[in-house]
């Protein structure tokens, strides 16, 4: 009942990473070795074995930025990415090669880019000075991609003088142009050497619900017993239902038991309607659902779960998921009875409680019927 999809793939060189049965008994030292090696350089042998195949010019390009930057930090047969290189968050160099005729024709396979926050109301501009800048408002992050870093750095330097109002686009590409003619001619232009700001380093925008009832998201830490009030066990009741239709989806994507498929159509169902109706009682309550750190810790658990499963295939899968149902569903009809239903205030949200309560019972009776049966 607690189980949400959850997909995370750190590649590194070209080759798979298998992590010893001690890491997975420990998470956070296994968090702490990742993250020491995503931030390992590879050596160059390997870099050179990786990049032997590509087209001449992104070659060029990799060896240009291993001998500014070093050997990079992520590695595999389609690109070579460095992290947090002085002002740039990431660099990427890529096996394949676009073109592009901004301001003349040339070929597009190095990237940079950085922390940085578009307002709305600058994008079209933006679109409208270069199609090889791009950004990404909920990151916070905005990257150019040329043929040579200096004019990656001119891309940036200009799309931040549209922001700040600066620069029109028109002016923009006109700069552009005259500033590339200047690098020809060897007069280093300030604009192509460097960035002339300094990114931000406050640049996500996680923007704001737009369905009607939606949780809402709570950044500040709080006790966990004095999270469930009536916003918070909404907002629960929705992430069990949300992790119910994710783990539903993938099973419907299997080929398995007629029965145990006809169960995850079923679940998908269900607990869909639940959600939906789940979010319009917090509108009828006038009650926001609110997604606490007990709520993030119930959604986290449900990704982690699903994600142990993936994996498998066929009966395997199938017996795994039915598994997955019992333990689940019995879960949450434990929490419902000894905390939610404890602590909820609304009648209103009482009786829904109960009726949930009901379903979730009946789901599980139906999981056991399917685990029974697997085992016969």
């Amino acid at each position: 009942m607690t189980i949400q999809q959850s997909c995370s793939v750190v590649a590194f060189l070209s080759a798979t990473v298998f992590l010893p049965a001690s890491a997975l008994a420990a998470p956070k030292d296994q968090e702490t070795n990742l993250k020491a090696a995503a931030m390992a350089p590879m050596d160059g042998a390997s870099a050179e074995k990786l990049i032997a195949q590509w087209p001449n010019r992104p070659k060029l390009g990799a060896q240009q930025m291993i001998a500014q930057y070093g050997m990079p930090q992520e590695a595999t047969s389609e690109r070579l990415t460095w992290l947090n290189q002085g002002k740039f968050k990431r660099i990427v160099v890529t096996k394949e090669e676009n073109p592009h005729d901004f301001p003349k024709p040339h070929m597009d396979y190095i990237q940079h880019i950085i922390s940085y926050q578009v307002p709305a109301a600058k994008a079209g501009a933006l679109a409208e000075y270069d199609g090889s800048l791009t950004y990404d408002r909920t990151v916070g992050e905005m990257a150019a991609r040329c043929d040579l870093e200096g004019h990656n750095i001119l891309t940036l330097n200009l799309a931040h003088d549209i922001v700040t109002g600066k620069k029109s686009a028109e002016d923009a590409r006109k700069a552009f142009g005259q500033n590339v003619v200047d690098d020809v001619m060897g007069k280093m232009p300030a604009y192509v050497t460097a960035l002339q700001f300094e990114p931000p380093s406050q640049t996500a925008d996680a923007d704001k619900p737009t369905m009607p009832g939606a949780p809402k998201r709570v950044t500040k830490a709080a006790g966990k017993d004095a999270e469930l009030d009536d916003a918070a066990i909404l907002s629960m009741i929705i992430a069990v239902d949300e992790n119910e239709v994710v783990a539903a989806s993938e099973a419907e994507r299997r080929k398995l038991r007629p029965e145990v498929l006809a169960y995850a159509k079923m679940l998908h169902k269900a607990h869909g309607k639940s959600a939906d109706d789940t979010m319009k009682l917090g509108q009828k309550i006038n009650t926001t659902p609110t997604d606490t750190a007990v709520v993030e810790e119930l959604r986290m658990k449900g990704a982690g779960e699903l994600a142990a499963i993936v994996p498998m295939e066929g009966d395997e899968f199938g017996r795994a998921y039915v598994d997955a149902m019992v333990k689940g569903h019995t879960d949450v009809l434990a929490t419902i009875d000894n905390k939610l239903l404890k602590s909820v205030k609304s009648e209103a949200l009482k009786k829904h409680l109960t009726e949930t309560r009901a379903h979730v019972a009946h789901h599980l009776d139906e999981a056991k019927k399917l685990q029974a049966n697997a085992k016969r």
